[in-house]
């Protein structure tokens, strides 16, 4: 189990292989956040998702409000953060 800020899970769901036409599961969600974390790590998504936004900018905000509702499928911890288990 891994503790991630919501900011954090959103640059996570960005930057997986997660399509919007999906409309995936919390549980393919957590996986999908575990499996490009554990390839990119998290400052490899925040440099995939930086360079989206420089090279497509319209389309990376359409894919940043996507993952912001994606996100709010998944439940906070008390503490804020979000819990993910994969």
């Amino acid at each position: 189990m891994t503790r991630l800020t919501a900011n954090d899970v959103r640059c996570a769901i960005f930057a997986s292989t997660l399509q919007q036409s999906d409309w995936p599961s919390a549980d393919v969600v957590a996986a999908a956040i575990s499996s490009v974390l554990a390839d990119l790590g998290l400052a490899g998504c925040l440099s995939q998702m930086a360079q989206e936004f420089g090279d497509h900018p319209d389309s990376a905000c359409e894919r940043m409000r996507w993952a912001d509702l994606v996100c709010s499928w998944l439940a906070p911890a008390p503490d804020g953060s979000l819990e993910v288990i994969a």
